[in-house]
């Protein structure tokens, strides 16, 4: 069993940062691959980076490339995903996902329903 806490959402301006955090517990081998997702009411999950953390090979949507950063801290058991030059269309409720199989398809990285492990999310809102 994976059990994932995402924290460090909030309120900022366009243009300004965040980091968010997700702290999971669980066998590594039931969290080869982890991933961020993002939700707008009336919407599905969309994926926004994701990363095969044996190896660290790395995957972004096309929206954020440039401007989010996906990494993981190994001893801290900790994924994070730098977000620099925020646009209010990154609007969302961020999810952080896990799952113990990785994919030969890049795009199966930011496919929602390859993950078995999901958090409960954290708002993130920017204003224009």
């Amino acid at each position: 069993q994976v059990q994932l806490v995402e924290s460090g959402g909030g309120s900022v301006q366009a243009g300004g940062t965040l980091r968010l955090s997700c702290v999971a517990s669980g066998y590594t081998s039931s969290r080869q691959c982890m991933g961020w997702f993002r939700q707008v009411p009336g919407k599905g999950r969309e994926g926004v980076a994701a990363m095969n953390t044996n190896g660290g090979s790395t995957y972004y949507a096309d929206s954020v490339k440039g401007r989010f950063t996906i990494s993981l801290d190994n001893d801290k058991n900790t994924l994070y995903l730098q977000m620099n030059s925020l646009k209010p269309g990154d609007t969302a409720r961020y999810y952080c996902a896990a799952d113990p199989s990785c994919w030969v398809r890049p795009p199966s990285y930011l496919l929602a329903d390859n993950y078995h492990y999901w958090g409960q999310g954290t708002q993130v809102t920017v204003s224009s």
